[in-house]
């Protein structure tokens, strides 16, 4: 299809997403919130794995249900999905039903045969986290030693042969001027650049004023996407900055319950991944009905199925092309979802914040991070060990050894399962 015929059906196809689909087109799942890291802008909050969360044949059941749906890929990430014992038996059980699996990862537990096996399946995509082309931008935000374990991970899957994994980058004020060096950056490793938006959730809340990029960071990223928008993915992350005049490539438009959906670690089922919040929490996969009857009947997915008003944005010329911008990152600045979007870029988002009442702002939920207080400098933190796969039948994938790194200052933990994110099911007690 023709950059041209696609804008001719456009207007079709958007008003057919924007009243829901029969199955989500990306499924995103976190598999677990333990995580060897720490970093700043985490959506989840993640650190502690949750000791409820869905056991191997639960998932296992979930991924048949994707595939009877016709879900197009599942998007694994957490935490570090790559930690959970059952990562790769789970992987294979649904490359093997035709669901494609896209994993978001930090590259920790990509060893060179890890990469091998990678390279030789199908229905698998890799996405590794870097948040700066350089070592002091990326570690600033994701923990002293986390660059160099991702172009580890990037190299170690090119030298595999594994074709045009993804280099995921979070746009932040501080790399937004890295933009050409990262996409030099992938180009070496035969990668895609992917960019996506910084939004207040998760732990980010706590940075966003810091990390945003400024409004003259935004016009040049706008500038710099229209130029370079056929090599590099967004996902409708941008659609915001369509009021500039000229859209972006993609649909343009806020998925929350219409395209898209999250499905955490113990089954809830949030309209959006940057919303986990009850607000937006639609059901739970172990619920009579499953999956198929969340998506389906959920109250809160019917009413974001209908059309929207456009509240403060209703005299807006730019509307149609932004569409108020985005539900979480409005939601979590303390704005009605019928207002501006925070980053709006007439400006009119940062008059509506001026009169937020700071104590009015909701608050992201839940936390599961292994530390608390502000971040401060880096305070070494071992991985957990190597962790044997589940039996029966040979493993598909190894279970690599751990690789050293360090995250931000956090508080001793009280409970095995607050250091150890693999801990046993004793240990996890009360946690």
């Amino acid at each position: 299809m023709t950059a041209k015929t696609a804008l001719a059906v456009r207007p079709s196809l958007v008003e057919e997403c924007e009243r829901g689909l029969d199955a989500p087109v990306c499924l995103t799942w976190e598999l677990t919130y333990g995580c060897n890291l720490s970093c700043a802008h985490c959506l989840s909050s993640s650190g502690r794995r949750d000791p409820d969360e869905l056991s191997t044949g639960q998932c296992a059941a979930l991924i048949d249900e994707f595939a009877r749906m016709k879900v197009f890929y599942v998007n694994i990430g957490g935490g570090e999905p790559t930690i959970r014992p059952d990562f790769w038996e789970l992987v294979e059980h649904a490359t093997a039903r035709r669901v494609g699996v896209k994993f978001s990862t930090n590259g920790s537990r990509i060893t060179p045969t890890a990469a091998r096996r990678l390279a030789a399946g199908d229905y698998v995509d890799v996405q590794v986290s870097l948040d700066g082309a350089t070592e002091d931008v990326n570690d600033a935000v994701r923990g002293a030693g986390s660059y160099e374990v991702a172009l580890r991970a990037l190299e170690r899957l090119a030298d595999a042969g594994f074709r045009e994994a993804k280099l995921s980058v979070v746009m932040t004020r501080q790399n937004i001027g890295q933009l050409d060096d990262l996409a030099g950056m992938a180009d070496r490793y035969g990668a895609v650049l992917r960019l996506t938006r910084l939004r207040p959730s998760g732990r980010a809340t706590a940075v966003w004023d810091e990390l945003r990029p400024t409004a003259e960071q935004q016009r040049a990223l706008h500038g710099w996407l229209l130029d370079h928008g056929e090599r590099v993915l967004t996902g409708d992350s941008f659609f915001h900055l369509g009021a500039y005049g000229e859209q972006l490539p993609g649909l343009n438009l806020c998925g929350a319950g219409r395209t898209v959906c999250l499905i955490d670690p113990v089954g809830d089922v949030y309209a959006c991944p940057f919303a986990i919040h009850q607000s937006f929490r639609a059901g739970n996969v172990l619920a009579e009905g499953g999956f198929a009857g969340v998506w389906r009947d959920s109250a809160l997915f019917a009413d974001l199925r209908r059309p929207q008003p456009r509240g403060a944005c209703s005299g807006c010329p730019a509307f149609d092309a932004c569409r108020g911008g985005c539900m979480a990152a409005k939601f979590f600045t303390g704005l009605p979802l019928d207002g501006p979007d925070p980053e709006c870029v007439r400006g009119h988002g940062e008059a509506a914040l001026a009169g937020v009442d700071a104590a009015s702002v909701p608050r992201p939920s839940p936390d599961h991070s292994r530390r608390s207080g502000p971040r401060r400098g880096p305070v070494p933190v071992s991985p957990p060990g190597p962790v044997p796969l589940p039996a029966p039948g040979p493993a598909p994938f190894p279970a690599p050894g751990p690789v050293p790194v360090t995250i931000g200052r956090h508080r001793p933990p009280d409970r095995a399962c607050a250091e150890h994110p693999l801990a046993g099911p004793a240990a996890r007690q009360g946690c």
